[in-house]
């Protein structure tokens, strides 16, 4: 589990400073804010963020919304513009890169919460979401969690059982979390590392440790396997 990563690029020093210390209030994890468009690319190659609060007009040659197609060509991960003009000319450029959220100075907490909630629901739902207040977004899944998203990547699932109309989720560091949505809706969107067992379970196969033809073994837990899984769970693991 881990919190959703935020990159800041402001050329204003002050007003970076107060976004990261804001972030890092309403539970995210900040990273240390970029100036202009080249550190920025230095620091998502390097730092990996989940999306990005990105000044309009940056200092240098390329602004914002430069870095905001980059973005979208190269990285994938949503973003927010960030400005102090509002008119319909700044709108119309941003507008050409489709931001998930737009957040015009001053902001309030409440306003920078909103936002990033916007712009993760917005993107999720273009990329493939799961259902209500949980989001899929490349190769994580983004848990509400007391108001806000928890990011769990899908390394860290052992394994995901069915709960009704909810799903339980089970991690590597023993906590569990419940999801409402199916099975089947999770399964379209994790990739393929994840292959269902049984009615009830769907099991991570980077920590499948044995298999046989009643039961598998996820770090030492025992997982039932369906008469009608086996076959495929057979050809899914000679190809992993």
């Amino acid at each position: 589990m881990r919190k959703v990563k935020i990159l800041v690029v402001e050329d204003e020093v002050i007003i970076a400073d107060n976004i990261c210390y804001t972030l890092d209030e309403l539970g995210y994890e900040a990273l240390e804010p970029a100036i202009n468009y080249t550190e920025a690319l230095a620091i998502i190659e390097e730092e990996k963020p989940d999306i990005a609060i990105l000044d309009v007009q940056l200092s240098g040659k390329k602004t914002g919304i430069d870095l905001a197609r980059t973005i979208k060509e190269k990285y994938n991960f949503p973003f927010i513009f960030l400005t102090s003009n509002s008119d319909a000319y700044t709108v119309n450029l941003a507008k050409e890169v489709m931001p998930p959220a737009y957040l015009i100075k001053p902001f309030t907490k409440d306003d920078l919460f909103s936002s990033i909630e916007i712009a993760l629901h917005n993107f999720s739902n273009k990329v493939g979401n799961v259902k209500d207040d949980n989001l899929i977004i490349k190769d994580s899944l983004f848990i509400k969690d007391k108001g806000f998203y928890t990011k769990v990547h899908f390394n860290d699932i052992l394994y995901l059982k069915s709960a009704h109309v909810y799903i339980e989720i089970y991690l590597k560091n023993n906590q569990k979390y419940l999801v409402r949505t199916s099975l089947n809706e999770i399964l379209k969107n994790l990739d393929q590392q994840f292959i269902r067992v049984h009615r009830g379970y769907i099991i991570n196969t980077k920590h499948l440790t044995h298999i046989n033809h009643t039961s598998v073994k996820i770090d030492n837990q025992e997982i039932p396997v369906g008469k009608k899984y086996r076959e495929d769970i057979v050809k899914r693991i000679n190809l992993i």
